[in-house]
């Protein structure tokens, strides 16, 4: 009886240990651009939730990305080197990380999270050495060839390397389906919340949208509030406005509905709960009247100033996100924080809120910065690299060169954030010291591995049916 009442208080003692850990909910949208947001002064966009979600957490106005595209920024994001370490720099779609290296998911699993991810991966298709259930992910549903993720109605989605079948669907129709598949990702996201409510969990959620190809069912919802309005429609679905709006406002409804679960569940106050875009925006659906995109995500409605280029970018267009991080009781509500960091960051900052120690990476803690506490650090230089593209920024200062044969470009960001003055020739000591800084940020690539490169390319859809 003595050592059942024993065990009994240690189980009990272990729970109470456990759920001291907060839990870590990571939300990502893609491509989702600065100014697409209806609390950012967007006109067109409706995200209530979004809008909330700053009202209730801090928002970063110096967020940078890992990258210009889709699946380097992932690989920065997850291993916490910059695009001079990672061991995946190609938008490929199915070029992969290393099998030794550590992400997100091994580093939170090891110190006792039970781990998740929902929606794109992007930094290793199947069959090779980037997926990730190698990787420390107990679960991950949804896409791992970041191409599988052009089609919102795919046969079937992938669940720790196996197809998971949606009913309805065919690989000839981009557009038209049955099942569609952020749904069912959000669905297994919100599966995954509720079974580990009583322990420390790790939710990673990539989301694609609102990325194109924009695929909607007639009956969405959001796709109902849009369908009516005198945008430009275009003659397809990619260049039709209406869908990019139904797809933030659905993501928007998506994220109401967890912010609503942790309340319902009582483990709000020990979430962070992180929401992010993954690089710069697109100026989709430009005419003469909107030349800088319709929704114009790069274009600051009240200034009128524009962050130069946009997506596939070195130039702040390409690398500006917007971020947000809530977490009640601990991160200040409606704080906005100018601190400047990048995806680096991400891995020794989870690493800080869990109690662990992270590997070697190229990031900083935000952690005081979210605490609004004293001894935050500050980068002597934050680094990229994307073919042959290059940029460094150190303090207020921006590096930028197009290629190696193009001379260099330099910027005051604190006087001219649209890039438009190159003043290399008024600066050339802090030119040089810049230089010299992008040749010790790169390094060699050590890429990782495609075992099958048949099953690595098997799951792309195979037509661009309209």
């Amino acid at each position: 009886m003595y050592k059942a009442l024993l065990f009994i208080f240690f189980l009990v003692g272990f729970n109470a240990m456990a759920k001291k850990q907060p839990n870590i909910i990571y939300l990502m949208l893609d491509e989702w651009g600065y100014f697409e947001s209806s609390h950012m002064n967007n006109k067109y966009l409706i995200t209530p939730n979004i809008d909330q979600f700053a009202t209730e957490g801090m928002r970063f106005t110096n967020a940078y990305a890992g990258a210009p595209t889709c699946g380097p920024t992932r690989a920065v994001l997850l291993t916490g080197k910059h695009m001079g370490h990672t061991s995946m720099r190609t938008n490929d779609g199915y070029s992969a990380i290393r099998a030794d290296e550590t992400t997100l998911g091994s580093m939170l699993k090891k110190k006792g999270y039970v781990t998740g991810g929902f929606g794109k991966w992007g930094v290793g298709a199947r069959g090779t050495s980037g997926v990730p259930e190698n990787h420390g992910f107990d679960q991950f549903f949804g896409y791992y060839d970041q191409v599988h993720a052009h089609t919102y109605f795919p046969e079937y989605l992938i669940h720790n390397s196996k197809e998971f079948p949606l009913k309805g669907n065919s690989n000839k129709d981009r557009y038209n389906g049955e099942t569609h598949a952020q749904n069912v990702i959000f669905d297994e996201s919100i599966k995954f919340i509720k079974k580990n409510k009583d322990v420390p969990f790790f939710c990673y959620l990539p989301w694609t949208p609102p990325h194109g190809h924009w695929g909607i069912k007639k009956d969405d919802p959001s796709w109902q509030l849009f369908k009516d309005r005198p945008w430009t429609a275009g003659q397809s679905r990619d260049t039709d406005s209406r869908g990019y709006a139904a797809f933030m406002h659905m993501v928007d409804r998506q994220i109401g509905e967890i912010a609503s679960l942790l309340k319902e569940l009582d483990i709000d106050d020990n979430t962070v709960f992180f929401l992010c875009g993954d690089n710069g925006g697109s100026d989709y659906f430009k005419t003469k009247d909107h030349p800088h995109g319709f929704f114009a995500p790069n274009l600051n409605p009240e200034t009128g100033e524009r962050f130069r280029a946009g997506k596939r970018s070195l130039y702040e267009g390409g690398l500006k996100v917007p971020m947000y991080v809530r977490w009640p009781g601990k991160v200040k509500a409606s704080s906005v924080s100018d601190h400047l960091f990048y995806f680096p960051d991400i891995m020794p900052t989870l690493a800080d809120i869990a109690k662990t120690d992270p590997p070697e990476t190229d990031g900083l803690t935000i952690l005081p910065t979210l605490l609004s506490k004293d001894g935050q650090k500050n980068h002597k230089f934050m680094y990229w690299e994307y073919y042959r593209q290059t940029a460094l920024r150190m303090d207020q200062w921006k590096l930028y060169r197009t290629d190696k044969k193009s001379s260099w470009e330099l910027y005051d960001l604190s006087k001219d954030i649209q890039e438009l003055h190159n003043i290399a020739k008024d600066h050339p000591q802090v030119l040089q010291e810049m230089i010299a800084l992008t040749e010790v940020a790169h390094e060699p690539i050590r890429p990782g591995i495609i075992y099958d490169k048949q099953l690595a390319l098997k799951d792309r859809p195979k037509s661009k049916t309209k």
